[in-house]
C-alpha cells in the first residue's frame, strides 16, 4: 500500500498537479497524508487540469461527413457544410500488406510471369528448313546449280571452308554470308563475266550445315541442342523446356560466341511487337538465360494477371500500363509495396499512376473505380418501342414505367416483375448452401448395422442423383415488386430486366401431372378442376404441395389463393424416402427450386 501511495503522489507531481507548497511536503505519501486545505487545493488542481486534457484529446465536435454531393462538402444528415478534412487517405502514411486480403492463395499462386505461355506454342515442332530468304550461306552448305544456254552445268556445289564454291569454266565464287534470297543473282553475275550472253542460271540451297547450341542458365533443362543456323533462339529455348518461371529472366538472354556476348535479347520485344532480331547462329554458340530481375505483380481489371519483369530497379507507371492490357473503364491503380523497411500503399488515378515510379516487389491492382451516373434497364414481354433505356441513377420503377409505351389491351401491366442478376446470384448461393448441408448431413452419416448401411447406401444414391440435377438448375432472379396487388416503387438497378407480361386467358398446369398443358381460364374452376383436366396427379406427386405461380413471379400455396388468368399450377413431387427428416430436407429444396426457377424438379 505504501508503494501505491508513492506512485500516486509521483504521478500527481509529474503531471504538475500539485502546488509548490505541496511538493515541499516530502513526508506526504498520499492525498490522505495532506492537511484538509492542501488536499482541497490538490483536488481542485487535478479536476481543472483533467478537464483541460480531456478537451485537448477529444476531436473537434463537427458533423461527420458521411456522404457528400458531387463538388460539395455537405452532410445529408444535417444539411450543413462540413469543413473537416477527410482523415483516411491512401496517399498519407504507411500501411500493411493489404493485398493479401484481395487475392486468395490459389489466385496468387496462379499468377505467372509475363511470357510464360510462350513455350507452349510448339517452337520445337516448327523447325526452319534453311530456305528462308534471310538465311546466310555458310561453309558446309550445298548449292544446286543448273546453267543452260551458252553453256550447260548441272552440279551440286559444296561451300568450302573459305566460303567459296567452284564453278566449272568460271572458277571460285565467294558466297559465304550471302543471303539465300540473293544467291541466284551473285552466281549469275559471276557466270556472266565469262558467258555474257544467252545464259540462264538457277540455284537452290539444297542442304545447310547443322549447328549445336548450348542452352544454359535459368532454363528447365539446360543442355546442348541441335538445329540449323537460321533457327530462332526460341527454337532452342523451347528444346530446353523453356525458361524457369520462378528464377529465369525473359528480358536478359545473352547470345554468346567465343566467350563474348554477341547480343542481349529481350523477349518482351517479341511478345509486344513481334520483333526478335539476332545474328544467325553458329556451331558452339551459347544461350545464357540470366536470373530474373526486379518484378512487379499486376492484376485487377486487366486482361490477365502477370508478374512483369523490370529492366532496371525502377520503372514508370506508364511503362507498366503500356505492358498491361487494361480493361475498358479502368480509372485507378492501387500500389502496395515497401520503401526501405516500411510497407506503403497508395491509391492513384490512372493519370497519376503513369507518373509514379514502381520498384521491385510492388503489387499493382487496376480498378474501374468511377461510378456511372446512369444505368441501363431492359424491357421484355409485351411493349411498344425500344427495348433498352438509359436512366439516371436512382430512377424508380413507376417513373420508368410511365415512359414505356404499351397497348393496355395486350399488356398485363398489373403483373410487372423484374429479373435482377443480384437476386439470381443470391438464389443460386442459397441453393448451393442447402445442397451442401444436405450432402454433409446424410452422405457422411455412420451406420451401426448392415441393414442400416444398406438403407444409407440407397439414400446416398438418391441424394447424389438429386444434388446433381439440382446444381444444374438456373435461378431466374425474379423479383416480385407487388404488395397486395399494388406495384411498389422500388429503385432500379443497372442491368435490371423489367418484364411486362402479355395478357392471356389461359392457365398452365405443369409438374407432376400426367398431361402438362395449358387450359382456358374459367372463373368458377378450381385448381383441382384444372389438374383433373390434365389427367390428374402422378404417383410421384405430393398432393399437399401444389403451388400457384403468378405472372408477376409471386409464388403462393394453391390452398391460399384464388386462380387468375395467366397463373401456372405447379404440382411438386413427393420424396420417396422412409427417412422423414431426409424427406423434409429434400422437399424444402424442391420448393426452393420451384420458387427460384418455376420448375418442379423430378426426383
Amino acid at each position: 500500500m505504501k508503494g501505491l501511495r508513492v506512485i500516486a503522489l509521483s504521478a500527481l507531481m509529474g503531471a504538475g498537479m500539485l502546488s509548490s507548497t505541496l511538493v515541499t511536503t516530502a513526508q506526504a505519501q498520499s492525498l490522505s497524508d495532506l492537511s484538509p486545505e492542501q488536499r482541497a487545493e490538490a483536488e481542485q488542481r487535478m479536476a481543472s487540469q483533467s478537464g483541460q486534457q480531456s478537451e485537448q484529446s477529444l476531436p473537434p465536435q463537427v458533423n461527420p461527413q458521411v456522404f457528400s454531393a458531387s463538388g460539395q462538402q455537405l452532410s445529408p444528415l444535417t444539411g450543413q457544410n462540413v469543413q473537416q478534412p477527410v482523415r483516411s487517405s491512401w496517399r498519407t502514411g504507411t500501411y500493411g500488406p493489404v493485398m493479401e486480403e484481395m487475392l486468395s492463395e490459389q489466385e496468387r499462386a496462379a499468377i505467372k510471369p509475363y511470357g510464360a505461355e510462350l513455350f507452349s506454342g510448339g517452337f520445337r515442332g516448327m523447325r526452319s528448313d534453311g530456305l528462308n530468304p534471310e538465311y546466310q550461306i555458310m561453309p558446309g552448305d550445298q548449292i544446286t546449280l543448273r546453267v543452260w544456254g551458252a553453256t550447260e552445268v548441272q552440279s551440286i556445289l559444296p561451300v568450302d571452308a573459305q566460303g567459296f564454291v567452284f564453278i566449272p569454266s568460271v572458277g571460285p565464287v565467294k558466297v559465304q554470308g550471302t543471303p539465300a534470297g540473293q544467291l541466284n543473282s551473285v552466281i549469275t553475275r559471276a557466270i556472266k563475266t565469262v558467258y555474257p550472253n544467252e545464259v540462264n542460271v538457277y540455284t537452290n540451297v539444297q542442304g545447310v550445315q547443322p549447328v549445336a547450341v548450348m542452352v544454359t542458365g535459368k532454363v528447365n533443362r539446360p543442355g546442348r541442342y541441335a538445329g540449323v543456323p537460321s533457327d530462332s533462339v526460341l527454337y532452342f529455348l523451347d528444346q530446353a523446356s523453356g525458361i524457369d518461371n520462378e528464377l529465369g529472366s525473359y528480358r536478359r538472354i545473352d547470345l554468346m560466341r567465343d566467350g563474348k556476348v554477341l547480343k542481349t535479347l529481350d523477349l518482351y520485344d517479341f511478345l509486344q511487337n513481334g520483333q526478335l532480331k539476332h545474328p544467325q547462329l553458329k556451331e558452339g554458340d551459347t544461350l545464357l538465360v540470366h536470373e530474373r530481375g526486379p518484378k512487379v505483380t499486376v492484376y485487377g481489371d486487366v486482361g490477365r494477371a502477370y508478374h512483369y519483369e523490370l529492366v532496371e530497379n525502377q520503372a514508370s507507371g506508364a511503362s507498366i500500363a503500356e505492358l498491361t492490357k487494361l480493361n475498358p473503364g479502368v480509372s485507378h491503380a492501387l500500389l502496395v509495396g515497401t520503401r526501405g523497411v516500411n510497407p506503403v500503399a497508395d491509391y492513384f488515378t490512372l493519370q497519376q499512376f503513369q507518373q509514379t515510379q514502381v520498384t521491385d516487389g510492388d503489387e499493382i491492382a487496376f480498378f474501374a473505380d468511377v461510378r456511372a451516373d446512369q444505368i441501363v434497364v431492359q424491357v421484355e414481354g409485351s411493349y411498344l418501342g425500344q427495348s433498352y433505356f438509359v436512366l439516371p441513377k436512382g430512377a424508380r420503377l413507376l417513373e420508368f414505367l410511365n415512359t414505356v409505351a404499351i397497348d393496355p389491351k395486350e399488356t398485363d401491366y398489373n403483373s410487372v416483375s423484374i429479373r435482377r442478376q443480384s437476386v439470381a446470384e443470391r438464389q443460386k448461393k442459397a441453393l448451393e448452401e442447402s445442397l451442401d448441408r444436405l450432402e454433409q448431413t446424410y452422405l457422411g452419416a455412420p451406420s451401426s448395422t448392415a441393414e442400416e448401411a444398406q438403407v444409407r447406401a440407397q439414400e446416398a444414391e438418391l441424394i447424389s442423383q438429386f444434388v446433381e440435377k439440382a446444381r444444374d438448375t438456373k435461378p431466374t432472379g425474379r423479383l416480385v415488386v407487388t404488395n397486395n396487388d399494388q406495384l411498389v416503387d422500388i429503385r432500379l438497378q443497372h442491368g435490371d430486366v423489367v418484364t411486362l407480361p402479355k395478357r392471356t386467358d389461359s392457365v398452365l398446369i405443369s409438374g407432376e401431372v400426367y398431361v402438362p398443358q395449358s387450359a382456358v381460364f374459367v372463373d368458377n374452376k378450381t385448381v383441382w378442376d384444372y389438374i383433373d383436366g390434365a389427367g390428374g396427379i402422378t404417383q410421384r406427386a405430393d398432393d399437399d404441395r401444389i403451388l400457384i405461380v403468378r405472372q408477376n413471379g409471386e409464388v403462393v400455396d394453391a390452398d391460399e389463393a384464388q386462380l387468375r388468368a395467366g397463373d401456372e399450377i405447379l404440382v411438386l413431387p413427393a420424396v420417396s424416402s422412409k427417412n422423414i427428416q431426409l424427406a423434409q430436407s429434400i422437399s424444402q429444396i424442391v420448393y426452393q427450386i420451384a420458387v427460384a426457377t418455376k420448375v418442379a424438379l423430378d426426383l
